[in-house]
C-alpha cells in the first residue's frame, strides 16, 4: 500500500496489508490532526502535495524495505482538509522481529516528512496561518 488520498485513512486497512505470518513483529505508526503547535491554537488545517507525490512515497518505502528485512510495509497520507482529530497518516512495518519492526517504521515515517513532497497549512485561531513544508 502506497497511498495519498483525500478519504478518510483506516488504522485497520494499513494494518491489514502489512500481516504477514512470517513476521514476528508489526509496527504501526498513526500520526493525527493535534489542536497546537508551538503553543499556538490550531483552528484548520489542510495538506496539499505535488503530483509525483505517490512516486517519492514508493521510493522512500522501497529504501526502508532495502534496508531492514521488511516482510510488508504500507503507508498512507491524507490531502486535503482535515478536522482536529481525523488521521493524517498511517505508516506500518512488519519484519522477522519486534525490534527491526520498530526501525523500519520509525524510518518510514521519518523519511516521509522529510523526504515526500507534501505540504500542511495550518490555520489558527488569532488568524494567523502558516506553510509547512515536509521537505
Amino acid at each position: 500500500m502506497c497511498e495519498v488520498r483525500d478519504t478518510p485513512l483506516s488504522v485497520d486497512e494499513v494494518f491489514a496489508v502489512v500481516q504477514d505470518r512470517a513476521a514476528g513483529g508489526t509496527a504501526v505508526f498513526v500520526g493525527t490532526v493535534r489542536d497546537h503547535d508551538h503553543a499556538r491554537e490550531v483552528s484548520s488545517l489542510s495538506y496539499s502535495a505535488h503530483p509525483t507525490v505517490e512516486r517519492e512515497l514508493r521510493r522512500v518505502m522501497e529504501k526502508v524495505a532495502a534496508d531492514f528485512p521488511v516482510r510488508a510495509i504500507a503507508a498512507a497520507h491524507r490531502v486535503g482538509d482535515l478536522e482536529i482529530g481525523d488521521l493524517a497518516v498511517v505508516v506500518a512495518a512488519s519484519c522477522p522481529h519486534r525490534g527491526e519492526a520498530f526501525a523500519a517504521c520509525r524510518r518510514l515515517i521519518d523519511d516521509l516528512k522529510a523526504e515526500v513532497p507534501i505540504w500542511k497549512h495550518q490555520g489558527f485561531a488569532d488568524g494567523g496561518d502558516e506553510w509547512v513544508g515536509a521537505c
